[in-house]
């Protein structure tokens, strides 16, 4: 988190009005919900977790036990059942 003073981003207007409330103080302002981003979007983690999920959900149909997925992926029994029986989003 970068740390910007006030007084160099803020009209002197708003400034005044701020002060009113707190002074001297660190205050945080967050984004807009309008540009957050999903987890992993930017790293490309997300990317990868999905294509495994696919790849999991692909080798249960397959044939290949839930044990089985659980030791080759390293994850929990619980986590291979999440996987494999969660229906896909549909996206329109």
């Amino acid at each position: 988190m970068k740390f910007v003073k006030a007084n160099q981003v803020l009209p002197e207007d708003l400034l005044k009005e701020i002060q009113k409330y707190i002074q001297g103080e660190t205050i945080y302002i967050p984004k807009r919900k309008s540009t957050y981003k999903k987890w992993g979007t930017r790293s490309g983690g997300r990317k990868l977790i999905d294509e495994r999920n696919l790849a999991i959900k692909q080798s249960f149909k397959r044939g290949k036990g839930i044990e089985a997925l659980a030791e080759e992926y390293y994850l929990s029994i619980e986590t291979i059942k999440k996987i494999v029986y969660t229906k896909e989003k549909r996206i329109n």
